[in-house]
């Protein structure tokens, strides 16, 4: 199922511990953080914090971060990330799709640094910054696809 190409979008940049969240607005411009959910390593995703972030935002579908290696491979947190999107998916009711996310977290820690921030005591700011980024990649490239 494709993501529609009108109403705000919902960005998940999956990690075992922290998972980045960021939101587009209605016309699918701008991608902002939204917030960083945490979990303790092998618990369950927190849906019900997601349930009621969708709910307040009304997003029309959800891109989900796949984070690949440099040779572009699927290891166990691409798979992990896979199996929590299917969970999204049918909890939500939402369309999802993937899109690489390499790179994101290290382009956010670009962008905290070139603005003259630090990034100590931040990682929740960092995951969704990063959840941003991997948005805003997302949308610029399909409004190029569209051209």
């Amino acid at each position: 199922m494709s993501l529609p190409d009108k109403g705000r979008l919902l960005a998940v940049d999956w990690g075992e511990v922290r998972i980045g969240l960021a939101l587009s607005d209605e016309t699918q411009t701008l991608a902002t953080p939204l917030e960083t959910l945490v979990r303790r390593r092998g618990k369950r995703f927190p849906m019900t914090r997601f349930l009621e972030l969708v709910a307040g935002h009304r997003p029309s579908g959800v891109v989900v971060g796949l984070p690949l290696t440099g040779e572009g491979h699927e290891l166990e947190s691409a798979r992990a990330a896979r199996e929590m999107a299917d969970g999204l998916a049918a909890r939500s009711g939402l369309p999802v799709e993937f899109w690489d996310e390499r790179m994101s977290t290290a382009r956010a820690l670009a962008t905290i640094r070139e603005q003259g921030g630090s990034t100590r005591g931040r990682k929740a700011d960092v995951d969704a910054l990063a959840a941003a980024v991997l948005l805003q990649h997302f949308l610029d490239a399909r409004r190029a696809r569209a051209r």
